[in-house]
């Protein structure tokens, strides 16, 4: 995976344009939180070459947390750690917290 830092209002913003475009992924992730760091580890094997132009981003909770909130509230998804949100035409199209973020397919969205 070639993680997309999310780390501003402004980036939200864009990635909101470019979901227009094309599905991309917001994953967010704590890094203090046990689950979080086994579901994030269990995300990376499971994505593979075909999904590779898909744009994923990372958002750090604990350096982050007011963009957090602000991702919460601009697509209506309750805040949970682990959180994967699939993002296109500026809605959520999916979202799954925990370990249900590897029962969603994301090779539809490529």
């Amino acid at each position: 995976i070639t993680w997309v830092p999310l780390q501003s209002l402004e980036q939200l913003k864009a990635l909101n344009e470019l979901s227009k475009q094309e599905a991309v992924v917001i994953f967010k992730h704590s890094t203090r939180c046990g689950i979080s760091r086994m579901v994030i580890k269990l995300f990376e094997k499971q994505f593979d070459v075909s999904m590779k132009n898909l744009k994923v981003y990372y958002l750090d909770l604990l350096n982050y947390r007011d963009l957090s909130n602000e991702v919460g509230y601009k697509y209506q998804v309750l805040h949970q750690s682990p959180q994967l949100l699939v993002i296109k035409n500026g809605m959520a199209l999916e979202h799954a917290s925990h370990y249900d973020i590897t029962n969603i397919e994301l090779k539809q969205y490529v």
